[in-house]
């Protein structure tokens, strides 16, 4: 219920409500940035750990607040809309608007094209393996064809490839020669300010899910659907604003390992602690899978860029904007019933 019933839960004020919301998630990622970027650099972390792992992981914040919430209030379908909604968004979207605001074409390298885009893909294998055996071995009973129950033992598959990703990423860091730690870094200020980045983050996604349950039941939108839009939508902000503003700063590797590393922190561990949290949740393989199917192209799309010249240039760039716009359109496509390749939805 949106501010704990304090409000009316009528899609006016719900509507407020994201508003309001997805505001303050865009102003704790703000604090979430500033903070994750000095304590890498306090640490003499390198730029593509700093990216995929540091700022990914607290950008991820919201993705994994979403899918704990529906989760414990019995949508888990629209957590999981929520998290492959925003790899989506972030394959697509974040990388454009990078691109678009740095001087110049967006440039990699090949650690981020040979290690963190390379691991990302299996990682989207990982889940749709999961969830295959999820079906397979684990069938709802009287539940539709292909629909399973996943439980906290297969939710360890893709925690344990996540274990390997921060090994890979340990041996990095433990093979990088640090520059020397800028002065004026208060190390207990920023780890407090992290802490409150997050906390402001936790409670707007709580309210931005509650906002989004409400215009779904009135106007009858799937939840899974309703988390592939609205809630990825607004759960992807801090992800755009940190690889955004690093791209500005020149920093392309730094912005391109946020992408990643959080589309890989996100599917590999926000999903996983969902189910760790109830014990066991259905999952619609009919519905799931086409969605991922979508992420693996985008994923495709990128990588081809990506290795291309290894930068994304302004027509690339506006190319993965209307790969983006194509893909809502479709959504809204199946929300109307003009096309029915979502069975279940």
């Amino acid at each position: 219920m949106v501010l704990s019933g304090l409000v009316p839960d009528t899609p006016l004020v719900s509507a407020v409500v994201i508003v309001v919301a997805t505001g303050f998630i865009w102003f704790g990622s703000g604090w979430l940035e500033t903070s994750a970027e000095r304590l890498s650099a306090y640490y003499g972390l390198p730029a593509v750990v700093q990216g995929s792992i540091v700022v990914a992981v607290g950008s991820s914040f919201p993705e994994l607040a979403s899918v704990v919430f529906t989760a414990l209030a019995g949508t888990f379908n629209m957590g999981v809309g929520a998290i492959v909604g925003s790899a989506i968004f972030n394959i697509l979207v974040i990388p454009a608007l990078s691109g678009l605001a740095s001087d110049g074409e967006l440039e990699t390298n090949r650690t981020v094209v040979y290690k963190e885009a390379q691991f990302y893909m299996i990682a989207v294998s990982a889940v749709v393996v999961t969830f295959a055996l999820a079906v397979i071995y684990l069938p709802v009973p009287d539940g539709p064809a292909l629909q399973g129950q996943l439980t906290r033992p297969l939710a360890l598959i893709p925690l344990l490839l996540y274990g390997l990703y921060l090994f890979i990423q340990w041996q990095d860091v433990s093979d990088h020669v640090a520059e020397s730690a800028p002065d004026g870094i208060a190390v207990g200020r920023e780890w407090g300010k992290l802490a409150a980045s997050l906390v402001i983050i936790l409670l707007a996604v709580e309210q931005l899910v509650g906002g989004v349950e409400v215009i779904g039941q009135t106007f009858g939108i799937p939840e899974f659907l309703a988390g592939v839009t609205i809630i990825a939508a607004a759960t992807s902000l801090p992800d755009t604003l940190v690889s955004v503003r690093s791209a500005q700063a020149d920093k392309s590797v730094t912005s391109l390992g946020n992408v990643l590393g959080s589309n890989t922190f996100d599917l590999l561990v926000a999903i996983p602690v969902g189910v760790l949290i109830i014990g066991s949740v259905p999952v619609d393989f009919a519905v799931a899978v086409p969605m991922l199917g979508v992420l693996t192209l985008a994923t495709v799309l990128l990588f081809t860029f990506l290795r291309t010249d290894l930068s994304v240039t302004n027509l690339e760039s506006y190319t993965l904007l209307c790969a983006y716009l194509l893909f809502v359109a479709w959504v809204v496509a199946e929300t109307v019933g003009l096309t029915q390749f979502i069975r279940g939805a």
